[in-house]
């Protein structure tokens, strides 16, 4: 039987082993394409590396060669520094012989100023005796003539405090000046409903002493009238020339006595400019000319001034500021939370004394008349203020401005001065009666025994200020400080309604001025004709000044009037009260004790 042979089968076996060896080929393929990839990466890490080392080489080069270029320049600077150097051993080297020849030199003049005091010594040894001794006695002569000047000088000085206040006693402790100032262009501006504003002159300062008004009006009779005050200041005097009538009273302040200066007039008459100067608000500083400061300014620099002249830390001196608006008492002082300065009304009350004290009022210290002008000024702007027909800028209300002077105990040593120049003021008062007034009413048994100061406290009574020999704020020996205010006071303007032209809510405060001032006229009046009572408390302002206006004190009113017909009325009215203020004559003061408590 034949063999039959399946083509079909073959073929397909061809095929499959075909097909296999495609496979094994296309897997060698994809081997080969792997390990040629991971030939690339190989060769692609190498480069890399090759690469970075390539770029170490190049900053290796490049820092070796900024090192040798750095080396180069250190090495020329060296060597530069080097020569330097050796330059300044050689300015040393000079200087060292120019050294050990002006010491050799010294040295040799040393020797001969030693040889020639050996002789002077020698000289001295061979004058005689006596001449020497001559000599010494003269020098302590000399030394005994100088303490016993010192001491007279000292006792001179206490007379001299004793006499300046007897001085002001006699012109009487209540004092009247008048200032008469210049036209100034408001005085030509017409009122609304009465036409022209009539801006003659009639009131002049004929004398230091005497101001004459001339008075003539349509229809009527001329009419002539004559004041007479302490001092009359025309308008022609300078702020300076004021103030030196005014310097006397700041004495008696540090003698012991409270001192008041005040000014009243109508609005326009000068009492701001008098009291404070003719300067802007902002413009109160260091820099501000004297001669146009006002009073507070300079009594301020002339405090300070005798201040300095005392002993040191012997005084402080706080500043306060207030005002007094529609009849109640504010403090300009007082700060807000935030720390802003407000106006807070304040109460005035009485003390156990006598003495007026406003509660929770802000104090200030100042050590300097710049920092008191610097605090004042910067309140002003809280007074109140008001457009009127007379002035723009119209103050309508009482400013007051007090600085308190706290005059420390003395040291041993001025304590035992004292004591001793009270004890020789006491045999000198027992002996010579006349020397002073007040030594009328000095205690015989105290005159007979002026030992009796030198009494420890504990043991001895303190005399009262009626009953001690030439009393003096100074001579009452006291181991407590005490105090002394120096009130400085800016009235409010004295005109009526109408010639303010104010209308409304305003008329209050004219009111309210116009009654404060009464009570003002009417405390004068009480004191002039020594009546039992003297209505302080009719009003918050006479109140508050009850220790300015009454008992020793020392009160100035400086009348600031209008020299034109226009304001006829209101200066006759401020003339009037200075008259009434003028006649008031206090009873000779009894010293009051200076040790005042703080409330």
């Amino acid at each position: 039987m034949p063999l039959f042979i399946n083509r079909d089968q073959i073929f397909a076996h061809q095929v499959h082993l075909l097909e296999h060896k495609l496979r094994s080929k296309e897997e060698r393929l994809l081997e080969l394409e792997t390990e040629n990839a991971i030939l690339h990466l190989r060769l692609a890490e190498c480069l890399g590396k090759l690469h970075v080392g390539h770029e170490k080489n190049t900053k290796a080069l490049d820092h070796h060669q900024h090192q040798r270029n750095s080396e180069n320049i250190t090495q020329s600077v060296l060597t530069k520094l080097l020569s330097e150097v050796q330059a300044l051993k050689q300015d040393l080297s000079e200087v060292f012989a120019i050294y050990v020849n002006f010491a050799n030199e010294l040295e040799v003049q040393s020797k001969q100023l030693l040889k020639k005091v050996e002789e002077a010594n020698s000289a001295l040894k061979d004058y005689k005796g006596d001449e020497v001794q001559d000599l010494q006695a003269r020098v302590e002569a000399l030394e005994r003539t100088l303490e016993e000047e010192k001491e007279r000088c000292r006792a001179e000085r206490q007379r001299r405090k004793e006499l300046h206040n007897i001085l002001v006693e006699l012109r009487g402790n209540i004092r009247v000046h008048c200032r008469v100032r210049p036209v100034l262009p408001f005085d030509y501006i017409q009122f609304p409903e009465s036409g022209p504003a009539p801006s003659e002159e009639v009131v002049y300062a004929i004398s230091d002493d005497t101001v004459v008004v001339n008075s003539s009006k349509t229809g009527m009779p001329v009419q002539n009238k004559i004041f007479e005050f302490e001092r009359v200041h025309g308008p022609d005097d300078t702020q300076d020339a004021v103030f030196e009538d005014v310097k006397p009273l700041l004495t008696s302040l540090l003698d012991g006595y409270n001192v008041c200066i005040m000014a009243y007039g109508q609005t326009g008459s000068g009492k701001t400019h008098t009291m404070i100067g003719s300067q802007p608000l902002e413009e109160h500083s260091a820099t501000m000319q004297e001669s146009q400061q006002g009073i507070i300014p300079k009594a301020a620099a002339e405090l300070f001034r005798l201040i300095s002249e005392q002993p040191a830390e012997s005084h402080t001196v706080d500043v306060s500021v207030m005002e007094v608006y529609n009849n109640e008492v504010f403090d300009l002082l007082a700060r807000d939370e935030q720390g802003n300065a407000v106006s807070k009304h304040r109460d005035v009350i009485s003390t156990s004394s006598g003495t007026s004290q406003v509660t929770s009022l802000t104090s200030e210290p100042v050590f300097s008349a710049s920092e008191v002008m610097h605090i004042v000024s910067g309140v002003l702007k809280l007074r109140a203020h008001r457009n009127t027909l007379i002035h723009t800028d119209s103050s309508r209300s009482h400013l007051i401005v007090t600085l308190t002077l706290s005059s420390k105990s003395p040291n041993a040593l001025a304590l035992a001065r004292r004591l001793q120049s009270a004890k020789k003021d006491m045999q000198r008062c027992s002996q010579r009666a006349w020397w002073s007034p007040r030594c009328h009413r000095a205690n015989p048994a105290a005159q007979n025994s002026p030992d009796k100061l030198f009494r420890s406290p504990s043991t001895s009574p303190r005399l009262s200020p009626s009953h001690s020999p030439c009393p003096s704020p100074r001579q009452t020996i006291s181991p407590t400080p005490f105090r002394t205010k120096l009130q400085l006071v800016d009235l409010a303007g004295s005109e009526c309604v109408g010639v303010s032209g104010v209308s409304g809510a305003a008329l209050w405060e004219v009111s309210c001025i116009n009654r404060s001032l009464s009570a003002l006229s009417d405390v004068l009046g009480a004191l002039a004709e020594h009546r039992p009572h003297v209505p302080y408390r009719n009003s918050k302002l006479t109140h508050l000044l009850q220790d300015a206006i009454g008992g020793d004190a020392k009160l100035l009113v400086m009348l600031c009037v209008s020299p034109t017909q226009r304001f006829i009325t209101e200066s006759l009215q401020s003339l009037g009260f200075g008259t009434r203020a003028r006649q008031v004559h206090k009873l000779p003061p009894h010293r009051r004790n200076n040790t005042l408590k703080d409330k």
